[in-house]
């Protein structure tokens, strides 16, 4: 069911960068907005189809120019440097609680003195701040004409983002890390407010199997390559879940043994399946939270992850996984080693109980005493 309050209620009004899809970021604004159903949902452009049978379908959504651009839902990004002055003109003078969901430019909304601006940041833009770099070079954009260009346009976006981020009356992160990443880039603190993850769908099974897996949108960030590269030349059992435009790549990658099995996107219930039979999951990525490994020990399920960014917070080393250091295929083969050497020490029901701590009812009601308080310290004023 979930948190209820029942104190008095005040007109919320949320913003989200965009919906093309119904990913991290767009179940914690569901999970929000689901403590506000009244509550309208403002964005730079939405695919009605992203959220057919979703808890946002019902919130009646407000829309910027962007939404009638040419091709802007299949490739939004190109409308990058158009976004904070999108974002700009979204109309929210009739709420008295603007809580923005920012992993770009939400949180660059304007606002008058008299409304309280709270704005729960997924991340800082990484590929305008800390991945600018890396951006241009994966985009293959670094030394060409071209290329010049998009250094201009991500220096606007962030001398903008600089500038917006003094709009925000309360700061909300998903982690510690990302919450130390909002001082560094914008010199504001943060209160830290765990994301929602649906631990209640997950089993864990009393018998599970020789195999290793990971679930992963199959992007080069996520270094599901190391993955396979280190399973496929230790001959260890390997099952890879997700799609993506690596996917061709990691098939080479895999080549022709039949240890490492890529299954592509499968549906919930089959990832849950896996989940609880696995013998433990790994995991590469430094993510800024990381909703996958919470899932995995949900399912009873030791995680083998990488000792940077959100699964520091996630992952207990010695009690509900390992760590390893370095993202090479070294490290992770030591890991996964020491794992089957200490395999007997990690109790299912220990590595469950501990996943119930990042449930959706615990966000609803963290988040709301934060806009609670926000909204009290203003008509205090």
């Amino acid at each position: 069911m979930g948190f209820r309050w029942t104190l008095p209620l005040m007109d919320v009004g949320f913003v989200h960068d965009w919906i093309v899809g119904y990913a991290g970021s767009e179940r914690v604004v569901a999970a929000a907005a689901q403590m506000y159903p009244a509550a309208p949902l403002h964005t730079l452009l939405y695919d009605p189809a992203a959220i057919r049978g979703t808890p946002l379908e019902h919130h009646t959504i407000h829309t910027s120019f962007l939404q009638h651009m040419p091709g802007a839902l299949r490739q939004h990004r190109r409308y990058l440097p158009l976004m904070p002055l999108a974002i700009e003109q979204l109309d929210l003078r009739a709420h008295e609680v603007v809580v923005s969901s920012s992993h770009a430019v939400a949180k660059g909304v304007l606002t008058r003195a008299d409304q309280v601006h709270v704005s729960y940041v997924h991340t800082p833009m990484r590929y305008a701040w800390d991945l600018y770099l890396d951006y241009l070079d994966a985009a293959g954009l670094a030394g060409s004409r071209r290329g010049w260009l998009a250094k201009l346009a991500l220096h606007y976006l962030r001398t903008w983002d600089a500038a917006a981020a003094n709009r925000v009356d309360v700061y909300v992160a998903n982690s510690h890390y990302v919450a130390r990443r909002i001082e560094k880039t914008y010199r504001r603190s943060a209160q830290v407010v765990y994301p929602p993850v649906d631990v209640e769908r997950f089993k864990a099974e009393k018998q599970r199997d020789d195999s290793y897996l990971t679930v992963a949108r199959l992007v080069s960030y996520k270094r599901v390559d190391l993955i396979v590269r280190a399973f496929a030349k230790s001959g260890r059992r390997l099952v890879v879940i997700g799609d993506g435009p690596g996917l061709a790549a990691l098939r080479e990658t895999a080549g022709t043994g039949d240890n490492v099995t890529l299954l592509g996107e499968q549906p919930a219930h089959v990832v849950a399946e896996h989940m609880a039979r696995c013998r433990a999951f790994v995991f590469a990525a430094e993510e800024d939270f990381g909703i996958a490994p919470v899932e995995a020990q949900a399912a009873g399920a030791p995680v083998i992850a990488f000792g940077r960014g959100g699964a520091r917070e996630t992952v207990v080393p010695g009690r509900t996984g390992l760590l390893f250091d370095r993202q090479d295929e070294a490290s992770l083969n030591d890991a996964v080693a020491a794992f089957e050497a200490s395999e007997r020490q990690f109790d299912r029901e220990v590595i469950v109980e501990h996943a119930q701590q990042f449930s959706r009812e615990r966000f609803q009601r963290e988040f709301v005493a934060v806009v609670e308080r926000a909204w009290a310290e203003r008509a205090s004023d």
